[in-house]
């Protein structure tokens, strides 16, 4: 039985289907050491076999769904396998995955099996291709961070500041991308100038994308960003310590 290939190309204000398939070459999974900022040399390791990388998004997606870390249809998870990349299909729960169903994209943009990814797949792509180390993406509309994208008065270069040694081991410095309508091409060129230095963004009124060296560094790194946020919010109206320049500089230079 043929296999159903689509491929998509970049094209302004939408994803359109055509026939040519976007190159981007493979790169190697490697072995969490940390996150931020591109300051961790990478460990090459094995990538995940299909049919584990499969069972590792949809028990990673149930988790986060049973959690309230997102609602509805809303987030997206992609992992890096031998031949591609498995993505969460469009429109699909997290809390209800199906392991056959999860969109497979071979390293040449086409869709090889399953469902149709999440329109948000461009926004991983442009992760994987600006981070080699990438292993794995999570993207989530979580609550906090969310409310914490849509305040006036953050700083966009830095938008939490460092609460506590976890956020600066795991997240570092967090940027805010412009806001954009859903599916809008245009976010994935706002991303990435800053991705080859940030593992982490926000996207305003939007919410959180990490990526990870593996999907439990990826996974880990986002909650606690969402953490964070949530720390950030209820210490709104009062006198707050957070880590000195020193503290955080010591931090980075253990981690790094």
């Amino acid at each position: 039985m043929a296999l159903k290939i689509l491929r998509w190309a970049w094209c302004p204000g939408h994803m359109a289907h055509t026939d040519a398939a976007i190159p981007i070459a493979p790169a190697p999974q490697v072995e969490d050491r940390g996150a931020d900022d591109s300051q961790h040399e990478a460990v090459p390791m094995s990538p995940l076999t299909d049919s584990k990388a499969r069972e590792a998004i949809c028990r990673l997606g149930a988790s986060i769904f049973s959690r309230g870390l997102t609602f509805g249809s809303s987030g997206n998870i992609s992992q890096r396998v031998e031949d591609g990349w498995l993505m969460t299909p469009t429109n699909a729960s997290l809390g209800d995955l199906d392991p056959a169903r999860l969109s497979k994209i071979g390293f040449d943009g086409a869709l090889i099996s399953g469902d149709a990814p999440t329109k948000e797949s461009f926004l991983h792509r442009v992760m994987y291709d600006e981070r080699p180390d990438a292993g794995a993406v999570v993207h989530l509309h979580s609550t906090h961070a969310v409310a914490v994208s849509c305040l006036a008065d953050i700083d966009p270069q830095d938008v939490l500041p460092p609460i506590t040694a976890y956020y600066v081991m795991r997240v570092g410095r967090l940027p805010l991308i412009p806001y954009f309508p859903p599916g809008d091409l245009g976010l994935a060129e706002a991303v990435r100038p800053l991705v080859g230095r940030h593992h982490a963004v926000l996207l305003a009124n939007h919410g959180p994308v990490v990526a990870g060296t593996s999907l439990s560094a990826a996974s880990g790194a986002i909650e606690e960003l969402e953490e964070t946020a949530r720390l950030f919010l209820l210490l709104q109206g009062h006198r707050t310590r957070p880590l000195t320049a020193e503290q955080v500089a010591d931090l980075r230079a253990r981690v790094g």
